[in-house]
């Protein structure tokens, strides 16, 4: 009888909100200047047999941004499994003679998306540690796992310089980027170093201090980034910001990847006869060593945690080549629209690359719901659950209001901002929440006149967690 109750009490809760809005989350909509009509807003039990307490705009498609990712990566657990690794081997077609290798040394890439500076350092200090103190001819970069379009960086949003913005590749270097670290010296000077250090490229050695705040130091820095083989400071660093560093996509990144091995093998001693190139590695080739990347369940925790884009093209491109034999972006639709509707439903969304970094995906407030009710139930729900943000806590929502515990994905664009994860209620219930406005206010805005700001979609997330927490 008690279980009745509670289920006829969850059904009127649900049937009392389905038509209209909390008047907190009203109040919270019109501080952000939001309209009704620009918001999707869910809140359901994870058991997708339960009415959700709350559904606006649920079945109209929107733009979900970042929250995209939660497809991808709950894919790939699910098929891929969380302790999947990527390696990348490294291979060479001639003998090694007196410390030369007489022939190529190749690098296989595999996709790994996370082979950053410390690993790559490693994986050339495993080839020296064969006895290789010079390669006679070309170290040659494959490729050729992934068959993508070639990405003009700045095409999205005008922004070619910042990491997010890097295109997928079978082999991913360091998010072919690179960390300039601007360190006060005595002398009135911040002393410049770059990590990893690229071939022909030369980073001024310092730049001026200056006694302003920090406040917007990268722009006092006034860099030039024209020439990627010469750029410039034409400004001054504050003394006050003391140490700090900044990650800065390179500026020809198809040249980034030799750069960055031709570097990295002098800085350790290498040297070679040839060039640094790409190529393809012979079937003949022998390996000599490799470097295998962290598991999936690690990996997805960076992508969802820190809403990595490049890291989600890559696993979404993964996926279509262990599953269909070929790294393109069709072959992973393929594979994630087959997986959705075998384990979710019917409707699968039609992903665009995996990351949500694309003004063409569009997902509904229903879908989404259906997703993370599957992802309870799912055998690797907790690799899910942990790569999410824990609301005021860590990730990308680190300084949001917490009216309730909460795992949360985000997900912003221009004109975009929402989130959707679980959140805790009473007495130990779990509710799915899909919160989504596609509209100029869903990120905060000036209010002409008046000096102020509106709070955005933030807002209105953080009422509805309140809300949530006040549920009997």
């Amino acid at each position: 009888m008690r279980a009745l109750l509670l289920l006829f009490a969850t059904w009127l809760a649900g049937a009392a909100w389905a038509g209209a809005l909390p008047p907190e989350v009203d109040a919270a909509l019109a501080a952000a200047r939001l309209p009704r009509e620009a918001v999707t807003l869910v809140v359901a039990d994870v058991d997708p047999a339960l009415p959700p307490l709350l559904a606006h705009r649920e079945q109209v498609p929107v733009s979900p941004a970042s929250i995209a990712k939660l497809g991808t990566t709950l894919a790939a657990l699910d098929l891929l499994g969380p302790a999947f690794t990527w390696s990348t081997p490294v291979l060479a077609d001639g003998p090694v003679v007196g410390g030369t290798l007489q022939g190529n040394l190749y690098i296989k890439g595999q996709g790994d998306p996370k082979l950053v500076l410390e690993r790559l350092w490693l994986l050339l200090r495993r080839v020296r540690a064969q006895g290789i103190e010079r390669v006679a001819g070309d170290i040659v970069l494959d490729h050729g796992a992934f068959q993508v379009p070639a990405v003009d960086p700045g095409a999205f949003d005008g922004e070619p310089l910042r990491p997010y913005n890097a295109g997928p590749d079978a082999l991913l270097l360091n998010y072919k980027s690179v960390v300039l670290g601007f360190v006060p010296q005595p002398g009135g000077t911040a002393r410049i170093v770059a990590d990893p250090p690229l071939a022909e490229v030369q980073w001024p050695p310092a730049v001026p201090l200056s006694n302003g705040d920090c406040g917007d130091w990268r722009g006092g820095l006034r860099a030039d980034f024209a020439d990627p083989l010469r750029p410039r400071f034409a400004g001054a660093y504050p003394a006050a910001c003391g140490e700090r560093s900044w990650p800065v996509a390179f500026a020809d990144p198809p040249s980034y990847a030799a750069r960055a091995v031709a570097g990295l093998w002098q800085e350790i001693g290498g040297r070679i006869g040839g060039v640094v190139r790409d190529g393809t590695a012979p079937a003949a080739a022998v390996p000599l060593a490799e470097t295998v990347s962290p598991p999936l369940a690690e990996v997805v925790r960076d992508i969802n945690k820190f809403s990595n884009n490049v890291m989600a093209q890559q696993l979404f491109l993964t996926l279509g080549l262990q599953l269909r034999g070929a790294g393109t972006r069709e072959a992973a639709r393929d594979v994630l629209g087959t997986w959705w509707r075998e384990r979710i439903s019917a409707d699968a969304p039609a992903f665009d690359n995996g990351s949500g970094l694309s003004r063409d995906m569009r997902m509904t407030g229903q879908q989404l719901t259906r997703l993370l009710q599957y992802g309870w139930s799912s055998p690797v729900m907790p690799e899910l659950l942990a790569s999410l943000p824990v609301v005021g806590a860590d990730g990308t929502l680190r300084t949001t209001r917490a009216g309730a515990g909460a795992h949360l994905k985000s997900g912003s664009l221009r004109d975009v901002w929402g989130v959707a994860g679980y959140v805790d209620g009473a007495h130990g219930h779990r509710y799915v929440l899909v919160a989504i406005a596609n509209h100029p206010n869903a990120t905060p805005q000036p209010v002409p006149g008046t000096g102020e700001r509106t709070t955005g979609m933030r807002g209105v997330v953080e009422a509805l967690l309140a809300w949530i927490a006040s549920q009997p």
